[in-house]
Formats: C-alpha cells, structure tokens, sequence
C-alpha cells in the first residue's frame, strides 16, 4: 500500500471513529429518555405522485398500497410510471434494468436506498432490476434535489434522484411480532417465495429481517419480422435467473432522534439471452453468464439538539463481486471473456443545520468516499478513487416566498498501481437556485423554478479499463433550467374528493454527452462522445381520489414530451437529431381502486416513436409500443391472521415490441401471489 493511500486510508479510519463515537454517546446517553421520533409511520398510505406543499423541486411518489397493487416485480417497473423517465430494459425478469430521466443518462441519476447512495463506481449504472418491492414502503423521483437542505452533500451532485424507502415496523394492539410469509408464481417457470418477521424490542428499539428467493428459466416465445410484419415465432432462450436477497435492519428512537442501521445481501447467477439476430432470431443461441454478489452494512443518525441545531450523520461499507463469462465454444457470436471484478466502498457525511431565525436556515455538509476495483485482466491499472464531496446551503421561508440555493464542491483524485495511468485531480464547483412562489393562501397554487448545474466524473471503467479506457476523457457538464407550477384541492361532502396536478417545463444542457450503447452482449459497451446535448421538455401529471358509495377510485395520469438533440457538429448530417432511444411522447395511465376487502388496478404505459441510433433515418426507426396490465386481490380476514390472494395478468393484448433493439420483451404473461399475514 502507497503513502498515499495509507493517509487516505487513516483520514477514512478516523472520520469513521468520529461518526459512531458520537452516534454511541448520544445513543447511550439518551435512550432511557422520553423519545420523540421525528419520522411518523402511517399505515396503508395511498400516495401517487403526490404533490406535498413543502416540495419546491419537482418530484413524484410511489408508496403504500397503490405501489403494491401495481403489477411490477422490481423497483425499474416501478419508476417507468413517473413522467420524464425512459427505462431500458434488454428483456425478461434476467435482463439488465436502467434508468434514464429527462434523457440525460443514467449516470447523472442518483440511486438512495433509506437515505444513503447506492454506488459503482466501476461502470456508474445501478441495475434496478435487482430491487424487489417486497419489503419497499415508497419510491419518489425528484428532479434537481430534494427540497430539503438538510443532507449529506451527495444528495446534492446528482442531476435526478431517486429514493427507495424500506418498511418500518409498525405493531398494533399491542403485538410485539408481525410475519408475513409470501410465494407467488406464474410464466416463465417463476418461484418466488419471501418472508418478512419484525419484532419490537421496547418502545425504543425495533427489529425487521426479510428474504426473497426467485428462480426463472426466463423462457418465453415471440414473435419477430424479418421484413415485413411479424411473420417468426421463436423462444427467448438464456434468461435464467436464481437469486437470493437478504436484508436485515434494526431502527431506535432517542430523544428528539432516531438511528437505523441497515444490512443488504444479494447474491444471483443469470444467463444473458443477448441481441436477437434481426434477419435470423433464432439461429444463434447466447451463452453468456453473470455472477453477482453485493452485500452492504449502512447506519444513519439524525439528532435535534436544539431549536436552532440539528445533526445527521451516515456510513456505509460496500462489497461487490461481478464474474462474467463469454464462451465461444458455446455461442460462436462472440469471443472468450472471463474476467472477475470487485469493488469496495467505504462512505461516510457528516451534516449540520443550523435554524437562525424562523425563516432562515443554513446547512453545512461534508462527505468521504474511498473506492478500489481490481480486476483479472490483462494489463489492468488496478485504479483507487478519493471523493471529497462539501456542500453549503440556505433556506428562506416567508410564507408566499420560498428561496434555496446551493453550493457543492467536489475533489475527485485517482490513484492507479499502473505507472502514470492516473487521471488528472477533478476540483469543481456547481450551485444550485431553487425558487417556489404561492400567491393566494386559499388556494393551494405554486409556481416553481430551479437551476442548477452537475459535474459527473468519468467511471473507473471508462478511464481504466483494458485497451478501452482513456485517462484522458473529459467530465460530462449538464445544466438544468426548469419553470412549472402545482395545484391541488380537496372537495368536502362530494364524490370527487381531491385533485392534484402539476406541470413543468424543462431545458437542459450537456456538454461531452457519453451514451452508452451495448455491443454484442450485455456486458461489453462502447462509449460514444456526444459533445453537446440540448434537451426540451414538458412533463405533466394529474391524479384524484374519486369515492361512489363504499368504492374509492385513484385515477392518476401522466405524460411527458421531449426533444433531445445532438447540435456537436454542424457540419454533420445528423445534426440536431434526435438522440437514440429517446421518444418525443410518452405517457401512463392507472386506475387503481377498493372495495371492502377487494381492490384492483389496471396500468397502460405508452411509448412513442424513437429513433435507435444516431443516425435519423428510416431504417433506424423504431414504433411505438403500448402495454396494459390487470391485477385484483382479496384479503381474508381470519381469526389469527389474513390471507391476501392477488392475481396479474400483463401485457394482456400480447403486445409484440422491443424497449432496446433486437432484444424482444415477453407477450401476455401471467402471477399469481399468496400472502399469510400473521
């Protein structure tokens, strides 16, 4: 180990001590005390794309029991409901899953699960694929930040954000144990069992321990064309999937506090049914094979020692392990790879507020993050990653008038065991201004606006990576600008109980765009330097609660519009064309509702006419695709426990279409699910 990396190594030790030391005293010192919790559980919250009156910055929600009827197996099929949101999915339960808002990339979206970031810092894409809904409570997508300033300054170095929130035990009538034991199947030979025990401790101390095991042979037929219609039936074949995921975690109360710690293993094996070849589909059978196991342990701390002094804290330690193989003895597309990866990550924040007066707030935030990858490839650099993240902000609150604005300074430096592979040290500073304006007290209308501009530092992969990656490449630079209004309102005594709406129009620039397009298989990809992006767009959505006699009715729509264009070279014939895959209208509709013990949901998501390279030509030119899905459940009320039975159908009019070229998705599938709720 260098010089350097042991002083990286003893500033990271002595941060981490700082952090539980001063989580351990406040814990122990505290716990015997009256506690006052500033997170409040709420039982079956229906929330769908709610619009709160705190929020100054665009965001969407997705929790409680409309998150759980919709038809969806991860948290990717989840966020394609929210507007201004491509999801890229290369096909079956096994295919990779990622997420792309406002056509930006999926670099510059940040991915939080229960208030810390999910990294990798190797290729910078989290497959969402691999979330399960199970034991998730919400998901919200906020465009910019959050609205809040009190958090760690990752919170602040992300174009778009996504937050993923875990259960949090709540016991009734004076239970001390909840278990919910589940197992659902349907197409494609999918076994799912679950479980999910909590126990309560005391009033201060509760426990939560779930697991999930699904098995696929991710087998299912479709129908391609060759030329002209769909004139070829073949069977989606290598989309295996065995996983397991575990998660434990333990949440505390203090006084005027709260503490949770957090443990997540994942460990899969999946086969990788790769493109489908247009003219021939059937004919070449991929082999290709991935082998994943992450695991992470992950504690926050939040304290309000005085009315005008709080204090939150983070850490996190991470492991990842990728083995893929590429054998041309058994698929003669492609070539021999046999490469192992691994990624460590440790993380930790540290932040303040400070309340000056009742309308005046100010935040100070710091952040430490040490990553190293090694590799079994010829050549490797074997690269290591200091991130120095601080972020300083304010708040002004006058009723009408809301103003943020935002400061975050970012020091990235690499260190490689390779001689002079290093990239050059990254210094930057990018603001924020956020603005949110309601000009009657009776009505419940906001305007808003915000700017901001993202600094995303090149992967490890893309500056280290064998015979492929450039010390050289240059950070990608995005600027947002965003202007859009909110109006919600409730109706007393009336069917029609609530409205809520909101629009926004938006334009951003990217400077050294990167798009990401996969080669012959999943794994291998080839980058390509854009040079300057600009992109127009309106998002809008509208949702209600509509109640007739016992029935309640929660209709939600959204829809988005987008121009996404390449202006690098004018001398181009391409310039000004619409980037690939990236549609100029999409949409979503659902209908969910209840009945007594029955409830129901139907969802219809849309996608437009897009291009799928570069180049704006017919050849190059994709349909638009359209899916509608049915689900309905019924709980039974029993002595001792409830049963809840749900069944699915998707894609109910076996609609034949591709999210990603060449990498057809499946027709009319069905689920059934079993739930024991104890």
């Amino acid at each position: 180990m260098s010089i350097r990396m042991k002083n990286n190594f003893f500033l990271l030790s002595a941060f981490l001590c700082s952090f539980f030391t001063v989580v351990y005293a406040q814990e122990t010192k505290t716990m015997q005390d009256t506690t006052l919790s500033s997170i409040h559980q709420l039982d079956d919250v229906v929330i769908i794309g709610v619009l709160e009156k705190k929020e100054v910055i665009p965001v969407q929600v997705l929790a409680g029991e409309t998150l759980k009827k919709l038809n969806v197996y991860s948290v990717a099929d989840a966020v394609r409901y929210f507007s201004g949101v491509q999801v890229k999915d290369y096909g079956g339960i096994g295919g990779l899953k990622t997420v792309n808002v406002r056509s930006m990339g999926s670099h510059h979206v940040g991915v939080f699960y229960d208030g810390v970031e999910l990294g990798n810092a190797q290729n910078g894409v989290i497959d969402l694929g691999r979330f399960s809904l199970e034991n998730m409570e919400a998901i919200s997508m906020y465009n910019g930040q959050k609205s809040s300033i009190f958090q760690s300054a990752k919170d602040y170095a992300s174009a778009s954000a996504i937050y993923m929130t875990s259960r949090r035990p709540t016991f009734k009538n004076g239970k001390k144990n909840n278990l919910n034991i589940g197992f659902k199947f349907g197409s494609f030979d999918t076994y799912t069992p679950s479980f999910l025990w909590e126990r309560k401790l005391n009033d201060h101390v509760k426990l939560s321990l779930s697991a999930e095991y699904m098995r696929t042979s991710g087998r299912y037929r479709f129908s391609y064309s060759k030329k002209d219609g769909y004139d070829t039936t073949e069977v989606r074949r290598n989309g295996d999937v065995e996983m397991l995921r575990i998660e434990a975690a333990a949440f505390g109360e203090i006084k005027k506090g709260e503490w949770q710690a957090k443990m997540y293993f994942y460990d899969s094996q999946r086969g990788y049914p790769g493109a489908s070849v247009r003219e021939e589909p059937g004919k070449y059978h991929h082999q290709d094979r991935q082998w994943d196991n992450n695991f992470f342990i992950q504690g926050s701390f939040r304290k309000y020692f005085k009315s005008w002094y709080s204090f939150m804290a983070n850490a996190k330690f991470a492991y990842d392990y990728l083995h893929y193989l590429s054998d041309p003895r058994e698929d003669v597309t492609t070539m021999y790879v046999n490469n192992h990866y691994r990624q460590m990550e440790s993380y930790g924040s540290m932040a303040h507020l400070f309340a000056i007066t009742q309308w005046w707030s100010m935040s100070l935030s710091s952040d430490f993050q040490w990553n190293t990858l090694s590799a079994d490839l010829v050549d490797f650099a074997y690269p290591e990653r200091v991130s120095i993240l601080q972020s300083a902000a304010t708040s002004l609150d006058w009723k009408k008038l809301k103003i943020q604005a935002s400061i975050l300074y970012t020091y990235v430096n690499d260190m490689t065991k390779k001689a002079n592979a290093q990239a050059g040290d990254k210094s930057v500073f990018t603001p924020s201004f956020i603005l949110s304006y309601r000009p009657w007290d009776r009505h419940d209308l906001n305007f808003r606006a915000f700017y901001k501009k993202v600094f995303r530092m090149p992967t490890l992969n893309d500056l280290y990576y064998t015979f492929i990656g450039n010390k050289y490449l240059d950070p990608e630079y995005t600027i947002q600008y965003n202007i859009g209004g909110t109006y919600s309102r409730d109706f007393q005594n009336k069917w029609f109980c609530r409205i809520e709406c909101q629009v926004d129009a938006y334009f951003n620039q990217i400077d050294d765009k990167i798009i990401a397009m996969p080669t012959s298989n999943q794994f291998r990809w080839t980058m390509m330097n854009l040079g300057y992006v600009e992109i127009r767009g309106i998002d809008a959505s509208i949702c209600s609660h509509i109640k007739i006699a016992n029935v309640n009715l929660y209709p939600r729509v959204s829809y988005t519009y987008q121009t996404a264009q390449d202006y690098t070279d004018p001398t181009s014939q391409w310039y000004g064309g619409q980037i690939p895959y990236i549609p100029w209208h999409s949409g979503s509709f659902i209908l969910s509702g209840d009945y007594h013990n029955w409830s129901w949901n139907y969802s219809f998501i849309y996608t437009g006419e897009r291009y799928e390279a570069v180049a704006n030509i017919p050849e190059n030119h994709a349909q638009p695709w359209y899916t509608s899905d049915i689900s309905i459940s019924r709980t039974f009320h029993l002595k001792k426990f409830d049963i809840r039975a749900t069944a699915e159908i998707n894609n109910i009019f076996n609609q034949q279409y591709e999210v990603v070229q060449c990498y057809p998705m499946p027709g009319t599938n069905f689920k059934i699910k079993l739930n024991i709720i104890l």
